[in-house]
């Protein structure tokens, strides 16, 4: 029923734009015949409304992936830079939180490491709506951030880095089998304000895989029990992202770029100063508007970078086929 419901709504857009579109040219002829150029404006600016609509749709006609559909889980963490590269990494958990709420996706954090001075060490976001793994999937990488320091009090440029890694939300159609004697479970107290029970008791929950070294944590809930079983799914997601790149023949991209997080390995740049700009190093698009990007202004990039997935994996396919 959600795959259906899912393909009506598609299809119920499409007609949407389409009838919009034809009631829009009928309202511009009229009024060029009554030479009401107010009207005349109205139309053209609802066409070209219509027409970024299409090309939204038009990209989401990409996201034919196993788990596009899915929910997902955004992890942020701080890298080289120290104090500066964790106040990055707050300023991209916000940029994203932002980018979902536009999107109408509902956002929960599971778990946070605050830093020392400022910003956060790591961050785990979880984001619910239609399609948002096949949107956030093109954002995984390091992500390259410079400026004049606010922590410097000789206003020196410094440059941050942080990573992003997204993996889907894994649903009940989807089993993941996991031998309890591969897991390692800690408990710990859940860190920053939340209440004194949360403070005083361990319900804060961090599991280790040890196959495969992934470790998740959740500090959410002040139950242990519901922050484990959280815990737990973030962990099938994990394994299940894991399989999924091993599959998917556009995933060797997002491999490659999983490395340390510092110099030469970064996806995009976002510069303040001395001129300000946002640059995908993958597909090179560009923004002069870094201020419009940190309140979430993504769809550019994470359209380029979808288009530019999609032809390497069709690519691949085609070279094979041959």
């Amino acid at each position: 029923m959600r795959e259906r419901n899912r393909l009506a709504a598609a299809i119920d857009g499409v007609r949407a734009i389409e009838s919009e579109t034809a009631d829009t040219a009928e309202l511009i002829a009229l009024a060029e015949a009554e030479d009401d150029a107010a009207m005349v404006a109205d139309g053209l600016a609802t066409l070209r409304r219509l027409a970024e609509d299409a090309k939204r749709r038009e990209i989401e006609s990409l996201l034919s992936g196993e788990a596009d559909a899915n929910d997902c889980y955004v992890e942020i963490n701080a890298g080289a830079g120290g104090t500066e590269a964790q106040d990055w990494a707050e300023m991209l958990m916000r940029m994203y939180t932002r980018w979902a709420e536009q999107h109408g996706y509902k956002v929960q954090m599971l778990e946070a490491s605050e830093g020392e001075q400022a910003g956060l060490k790591s961050v785990t976001l979880q984001v619910s709506g239609p399609n948002a793994y096949g949107w956030l999937k093109t954002e995984a990488g390091v992500h390259r951030l410079v400026r004049i320091s606010p922590f410097d009090a000789a206003a020196r440029r410094q440059t941050s880095f942080a990573s992003v890694w997204v993996y889907p939300v894994v649903d009940d159609a989807i089993e993941i089998e996991i031998d309890p004697s591969d897991l390692k479970v800690d408990t710990f107290r859940a860190s920053g304000a939340g209440g004194q029970h949360v403070n005083k008791t361990e319900s804060a929950i961090r599991i280790t895989h040890i196959p495969t070294g992934i470790i998740v944590a959740c500090q959410t809930d002040r139950s242990q029990h519901r922050n484990r079983a959280t815990a737990m799914g973030m962990l099938k997601s994990r394994l299940y992202e894991a399989e999924l790149q091993k599959r998917e023949a556009a995933s060797a991209a997002t491999e490659a770029a999983k490395t340390d997080i510092g110099w030469g390995h970064q996806i995009r740049s976002y510069v303040l100063a001395p001129y300000q700009m946002v640059k995908d190093l993958r597909t090179n698009v560009e923004r002069g508007n870094p201020d419009a990007v940190l309140n979430g202004d993504l769809d550019p990039f994470m359209a380029a970078a979808l288009a530019a997935r999609v032809g390497a994996t069709r690519s691949e396919a085609s070279a094979q086929a041959q």
